[in-house]
């Protein structure tokens, strides 16, 4: 009797619990002991593993700039397109500060913010130059290969006094009486937009680096961190749809850039981080220099780069920890303890 009796409270304590949950305790990156500093020889062999990984870089970002020289293919034109604007809300140089300079400090104070490690900060900005320079490169080469009128061609062309399109065709570059050589070789660079591609390169980078260090795809939902996530890619649409409202761009051209674009941050992303569901999601791939023999309180922040989601769970003392959240029924148990090299 006593036995059932038990059993009967034991399930309306559970349903008590059920209508009643305890209170959920959120916590980030609590800091424990702090990791000894790298050797300097170390640090310089493990940024040198990577030197090849910078090369590409430099190589893609030279390639971007040497294509921008080049005159390209220009298709024909209808001259009965009289789209016009003359000042860009949105020029180069502003362009370069959003896709490139903002998301690097934001990065850099993200890292101070959560891990703060220099491997998490060199990972960061390794990934998000590359994907500047894999996406500026490709652009510029579709560029110059289609060769696409922009939505003001007609005015930039300036064509000769009573040139009409051909009955059957249209017309070409050979009837424009503009000039500048800048203003025609731009004129043909419709598709895709550049501005597009690298903004939505820059700040997409930026929105998979915040939503791994705050763990949007927990399985929890976090309604505030979906929303800060996405302010990136609010800032690149914007600066997506001025080129619409500047007449530089068709929407096809957008829209292909905006994809491009984003394609591009995730693909370089994914070869410095883990996918954003991983519970170690946060902390970049280990470096490839394996750590030194004796060395306890180091790297490997992930014990492989594959899917092998259970070995990144192995507990080690020191640096700092990611805590999940509790049902507050006893101590927070940290899912890793992995130490960050600084």
């Amino acid at each position: 009797m006593n036995s059932s009796y038990s059993l009967v409270d034991t399930d309306q304590d559970f349903r008590r619990s059920l209508m009643s949950p305890p209170p959920i305790n959120l916590s980030f990156w609590q800091q424990s002991t702090s990791s000894p500093a790298m050797s300097k020889a170390r640090r310089t062999k493990i940024l040198l593993s990577y030197l090849p990984d910078w090369i590409i870089t430099i190589v893609l970002a030279a390639v971007f700039f040497a294509l921008d020289k080049v005159p390209g293919y220009r298709r024909d034109f209808s001259l009965t397109d009289t789209s016009y604007a003359v000042h860009e809300r949105i020029p180069n140089i502003a362009l370069y500060f959003i896709a490139v300079v903002a998301p690097f400090v934001l990065q850099g104070l993200v890292n101070l913010i959560t891990v703060r490690s220099w491997w998490d900060f060199h990972s960061a900005t390794l990934g998000l130059i590359l994907g500047l320079a894999t996406t500026g490169a490709f652009t510029q080469f579709t560029k110059i290969t289609v060769g696409r009128p922009r939505p003001d061609i007609v005015s930039r062309c300036i064509p000769k006094t009573g040139s009409v399109d051909p009955l059957w065709g249209l017309s070409n570059a050979d009837i424009c009486t503009q000039t500048s050589a800048a203003i025609m070789k731009d004129g043909w660079r419709s598709f895709f937009s550049g501005h597009s591609s690298l903004s939505f390169a820059g700040l997409g980078f930026l929105a998979f680096y915040m939503a791994g260090k705050f763990h949007l795809f927990d399985g929890r939902g976090h309604a505030a961190k979906t929303w800060v996530c996405l302010v990136p890619i609010a800032a690149a649409s914007l600066v997506a749809y001025s080129r619409s409202m500047d007449y530089r761009h068709h929407w096809t051209d957008i829209l292909t850039g905006c994809i491009v674009g984003l394609v591009f941050a995730y693909f370089s992303y994914r070869q410095y981080y883990p996918h954003l569901a991983s519970p170690m999601s946060h902390r970049p791939y280990s470096p490839r220099i394996g750590r030194d023999d004796g060395i306890i309180n180091e790297l490997p922040l992930h014990s492989t780069h594959g899917n092998q989601e259970d070995q990144h769970h192995e507990s080690m003392e020191g640096g700092y920890r990611d805590v999940e959240l509790q049902d507050g029924t006893g101590p927070a148990k940290p899912t890793a303890m992995w130490p960050l090299e600084t």
